[in-house]
């Protein structure tokens, strides 16, 4: 069945006709009315109250229908995670860059619920999956330790924004060493509680330097992403969140790439365009590029300080249960899973079945066009599965299909 699905205007998104949200919500929704000067952020497909689904025949909101109608989720998400659907599913178009932020584990969620239900909401974890539509710009996860030593020795503004006891105390450890993670939470708490204005002057002063012409420290060091500093820094003047660009990956993933943020991970989406699903919750700790709440010690407290590579943040895919055109993406989470499913008809009205799920699927089409029964569906269009249903796709002509399907692989 076909949903009209939310769409959220928030500041950071993408404007008009740049954005994939706009382009699939204008595809998708004939009665949409696109404005250039509207940043289009996030298209919000599921049962959440801030944005919810309704059936696009009825009106009817997802989450009644589900009520209603409780066997259509399956009876494992059923047992497991009550009469609800489990994940939000989501595109989103990035402009400038969105918090550094992190989510808490179960466990912790309940108890910052508990305690502070003003700002964390709900008692759910957080876990996201975010695959490129378009290449997309993400920090995420602390670089190798040898690099933030490097930046700490060849960045002077950095190590006086640290301190030079925290500082000394990091470059005097090697990676091998139990001591290293304490070493480096004791550099990032005294990064992000240092005094605003010190903060502001070092960040001005590196600004400066990396801006000025013929920079050797820009030009000479590979490892230094100057650019980035200098773009977060005209987005966030004066944010201690723009010096994370030098203690955590920058990656830009390639349209398929995609990235697992488990609990307890730094990340922050920096620019371009990715499908997203999470479990169904509102729980974010940030403490830097924003000018929302940051809950520095919160966050401080409950990082894993683990240091990869940038190549090591990247999520693989699992085949698709022999189906080359289908690639599956299961996380170390029972509340989502995505498939791409990506081809090329061999030939015009050819028919196809989208995988059968035990779970309630939603599937979102990026590209192609093809009937279901008496529906038509294309670019845009958004389908709830019910658990077990086969659905078949009559395709109209032989352009390349591209479809993400959601659900629970329990």
């Amino acid at each position: 069945m076909e949903l009209k699905c939310a769409y959220q205007t928030y500041h950071w998104g993408r404007p008009g006709s740049s954005s994939a949200v706009a382009q699939l919500v204008a595809a998708g929704q004939p009665e949409f009315t696109l404005s250039e000067e509207t940043p289009y952020a996030e298209l919000w497909m599921g049962t959440h109250g801030s944005g919810p689904s309704v059936l696009a025949s009825s009106g009817q909101p997802l989450a009644d229908y589900i009520r209603e109608n409780p066997q259509v989720l399956g009876e494992r998400v059923l047992a497991k995670f009550g009469v609800q659907l489990p994940y939000l599913f989501k595109v989103l178009s990035v402009n400038t860059a969105l918090s550094i932020q992190a989510h808490p584990s179960k466990s912790h969620a309940e108890e910052l619920h508990a305690a502070r239900p003003t700002v964390y909401k709900d008692p759910n974890h957080k876990p996201e999956m975010a695959l490129a539509l378009t290449p997309f710009e993400a920090l995420c996860g602390f670089r190798p330790l040898e690099e933030i030593q490097h930046f700490l020795k060849a960045v002077p503004e950095l190590s006086a924004a640290v301190g030079a006891e925290p500082a000394a105390a990091l470059l005097a450890v090697s990676a091998a060493e139990p001591a290293a993670r304490d070493r480096l939470r004791d550099c990032l708490q005294a990064l992000m509680t240092r005094e605003p204005a010190e903060i502001g002057r070092q960040l001005d002063s590196l600004v400066a330097r990396l801006s000025a012409p013929g920079d050797s420290a820009a030009a000479s060091d590979p490892l230094l992403p100057a650019e980035l500093v200098l773009r977060l820094s005209q987005q966030y003047p004066g944010d201690v969140g723009c010096f994370c660009a030098l203690l955590l990956n920058r990656l830009i993933l390639q349209p398929g790439q995609a990235l697992f943020l488990g609990p307890n991970e730094p990340h922050a989406y920096l620019a371009g365009d990715c499908i997203e699903i999470m479990a169904c919750s509102d729980n974010v700790v940030r403490a830097g590029l924003t000018p929302k709440f940051k809950d520095v010690a919160t966050l401080v407290s409950m990082l894993t300080y683990e240091c990869r590579t940038a190549a090591q943040q990247l999520f693989l895919p699992t085949s698709g249960g022999g189906d080359e055109r289908v690639q599956v993406f299961q996380p170390p989470v029972p509340d989502f899973s995505l498939a791409k499913i990506q081809f090329v008809p061999e030939m015009e009205n050819t028919e196809y079945t989208v995988p059968v799920r035990d779970s309630a699927s939603l599937l979102l089409v990026v590209s192609g066009s093809a009937t279901s029964g008496a529906t038509v569906v294309g670019r845009g269009s958004v389908l709830f599965v019910p658990a077990n249903e086969k659905v078949t796709l009559r395709l109209a002509g032989r352009q390349e299909v591209l479809m993400f399907q959601a659900f629970c692989q329990l």
